[in-house]
């Protein structure tokens, strides 16, 4: 034992030594590098020359730095000095579902490899940084840009960003996480000033960040629009220096989102590296170019600081190989591999939130006649969202794969049910204005397929009018006369089954009761159609879980319930603190219509015989929890366990129960495996204001076990000591 810890020595000593070298040489570079410029030539590193390039310096080696969209495919090419498309044949791309349907599979494994599929199709397009993951946290239902993230739960995003930037970053590709900070409503968001406890930033808005730099060592993080505590995040001292470099110890590049920055000298001394997209026609005039040239000569501005960001600069394409470049990954594009990623990512997204009397599956092999309704049965999402939106190589909607799969032995009977009653282009909330008219000629259609068919499904929810970057949700209905939809549908055929396409929250209570099914199946990617029927007809089985709360209505959600959404006189204050998503309907005792980490199967699981491996622990030891899951049902499938912990006694107000570690577990029908997790018992601290630090109190916690935010039947109580 004695020349095993030996040897653990030797080799750790070795590598952290070897380690130091390659830094070191790194560091050596880039310095050397550095003294062969001019001020100008540091400066044009630090802005953008065109929509998504920064200047090369050919002299030096140093090529053109190209950046992309990307968080959930790359981009399709845009013009270099406008937003319009250049309009090639050869950019379209994997596209994968977007954010909350990531999350919703709760899959850390497969979450990687989309990460993977994305770094080598953006080295495929020549990319440098892939502008993402989005990780704002869901505090509102009605962000418009909720499809981008990934859940109200910072553990949760936490571990997927980290999963995600670590794979996309093995391809040579710099991850861009995004948007430091706070950055929680679109409505107002190069305007609205943000306000809240340093508890809730630290435990809530901030850990998915740290996580980043930290445990995934993301090498670029994007400064949102909005103003923090006052100042604008691009020009936040608290944010850009105290927090990102001095606390997190961030030593990659800190970029501005598109016309986000608003200074030259604040800018420059929070820490912020590179500008991109300001709105002035003359590159030169930006923040960062002639007048920070302007400000070091004129003594305002040490070249030092400049010296900092290039070196930022330098380090990043160097860690990507963009200066070496015959070393370099190469990429690849649209393989099988990547189309069957993206369609398994779709597949265990989906959420099975009701199935009474086992509805679904459907039996296909018997089954004469199936009644597909809605205009989401044939709408094509990838390409909507503004920054977001992707070109694919193709996009299969449930119309087609159903009739791909099944048309030559069920009648399908197809109504559009409702139509998208806007003729706006996306960028404007005008999308969702008149959209509540009810359409009974569509309507009386769709009842007359549903009636002559054995099943009717109805592929209902939003599209890119609702869930889109640049504005919020006006509400959180139904829209185009859905809900009577549904309602006529129901009356007229008992096996309705409903299936959501969205991103974001929306208001289910009314279908509550009429239907018998409803899943909840996101904006599917490409593969959208195929994975959607696949899971209906049974050939897959559901095993997403929902990243958010559904609630009730509106009025439950707290930033709704406390009257701190949108603000007043561009300022908002996070009244409810930390209690934000299941945190606020736990602790107040509140029932959503379905809670957080909720979903169902086609199979049962049970799970066994928890214990902890001991009942005391000390601050610095890790606490490990063993149970037996079994899936009990007829057929293979997949369960999700989530562990809670909840502290008894606390000092200061704490959640009813917070989200420290969870795994997705696959079974075949009766088997069953021991499971271990794993909770360090410093991740039981909160962020204690007084002292500005973490902190652990002794005495006694509960862990609970189960499969959502509200059926943790397992329960194991513990004690912290000093």
């Amino acid at each position: 034992m004695k020349k095993m810890s030996l040897l653990f020595f030797f080799l750790a000593f070795h590598w952290s030594y070897a380690q130091n070298l390659t830094d070191g040489a790194r560091e050596k570079r880039i310095q050397g590098m550095i003294k062969k410029m001019t001020l100008q030539e540091k400066v044009s590193l630090l802005h953008g020359n065109s929509k998504f390039y920064v200047s090369a310096i050919q002299r030096l080696g140093i090529p053109e730095w190209a950046l992309s969209d990307g968080p959930h495919g790359v981009r399709a090419e845009m013009n270099r000095h406008n937003w319009q498309y250049a309009g090639r044949t050869d950019d379209a791309v994997t596209c994968f579902p977007p954010g909350t349907a990531m999350a919703a599979t709760w899959n850390l494994d497969l979450t990687a490899e989309r990460g993977y599929v994305l770094g080598e199709e953006a080295r495929f397009r020549k990319k440098d940084v892939l502008l993402g993951p989005g990780i704002n946290i869901i505090r509102s239902p009605l962000c418009g840009r909720n499809f981008e993230y990934l859940s109200e739960d910072p553990f949760l995003v936490s571990q997927l960003a980290v999963s995600y930037i670590k794979a996309l970053q093995t391809k040579d590709v710099a991850a861009s996480v995004k948007h430091y900070a706070a950055n929680n409503q679109e409505d107002n968001r190069f305007a609205i000033d943000v306000t809240m406890s340093d508890r809730a930033l630290h435990e809530i808005y901030l850990p998915g960040f740290k996580a980043a730099v930290m445990d995934a060592g993301v090498l670029t993080v994007m400064g949102a629009y909005n103003k923090f505590r006052g100042d604008y995040c691009t020009e936040n001292m608290l944010l850009g220096r105290t927090i990102l470099r001095d606390l997190y110890q961030f030593k990659g590049v800190y970029m501005s989102d598109w016309n986000a920055v608003h200074s030259t000298e604040k800018a420059a001394l929070a820490g912020l590296d590179l500008e991109m997209g300001t709105e002035k026609e003359n590159y030169s005039d930006w923040y960062f170019a002639n007048p920070l040239v302007k400000a070091v000569q004129e003594g305002k501005i040490q070249e030092s600081v400049i010296n900092e960001k290039v070196a930022n600069i330098l380090r990043v394409m160097i860690q990507t190989k963009v200066l070496d470049p015959k070393t370099r990954n190469k990429g690849t594009a649209n393989t099988k591999e990547h189309q069957q990623v993206a369609y398994q990512s779709a597949v265990e997204s989906m959420v099975l939130l009701k199935n009474e009397k086992q509805t679904l599956p459907l039996q296909m092999n018997t089954l004469k006649s199936l009644a597909i309704i809605g205009d989401n049965a044939t709408r094509k999402h990838c390409s909507g969202g503004l920054s977001s939106e992707i070109k694919p190589l193709y996009e299969i909607t449930p119309l087609e794969a159903i009739t791909n799969k099944y048309g030559k032995q069920v009648q399908i009977n197809f109504a559009q049910g409702y139509n998208k009653q806007s003729s706006q282009g996306e960028g404007s909330n005008k999308g969702q204005l008149n959209t509540d008219f009810v359409d009974w000629n569509l309507i009386d259609e769709a009842v007359a397929q549903a009636k002559k068919s054995e099943v009717a499904i109805v592929f209902a929810g939003l599209n890119h009018d609702f869930d889109s970057e640049s504005f919020d949700r006006t509400h959180m209905r139904l829209p185009y006369g859905q809900e009577t939809l549904i309602q006529e549908v129901a009356k007229v055929n008992p096996k309705t089954i409903v299936v959501i396409i969205a991103g974001s929250p929306l208001e289910l209570s009314t279908l509550q009761n009429r239907v018998s099914s409803i899943v909840w199946a996101w904006y599917g990617g490409m593969e959208a159609g195929n994975a959607v029927i696949d899971v209906l007809s049974g050939k897959e089985n559901p095993s997403g879980k929902m990243p958010f709360t559904l609630p009730v209505s509106l009025s439950q959600s707290p930033d709704v319930a406390l009257g701190n959404y949108p603000g007043r006189n561009l300022k908002v204050n996070y009244e409810e603190d930390i209690l934000v998503g299941y945190r606020w309907y736990d602790t107040k005792n509140i029932k959503p219509l379905y809670p957080f980490g909720f979903g169902l199967s086609y199979s049962s699981f049970e799970i066994q015989k928890t214990i902890s491996d001991k009942e005391t622990y000390k601050n610095n030891e890790t606490i490990k929890i063993k149970c037996t899951l079994k899936n009990t049902g007829s057929y293979d499938g997949a369960e999700v366990i989530q562990l809670y912990s909840s502290q008894t006694h606390c000092s200061v107000l704490r959640p009813s129960k917070e989200l420290k570690a969870f795994q997705k577990v696959f079974l075949k029908a009766g088997e069953s495996k021991i499971i271990e997790l794993n909770v360090k018992c410093s991740d039981l601290a909160f962020y204690d204001e007084k002292s500005a630090s973490w902190k652990v109190e002794e005495g006694e916690f509960m862990l609970h076990v189960g499969n959502s935010s509200d059926n943790v039947p397992q329960k194991i109580k513990i004690q912290l000591e000093k």
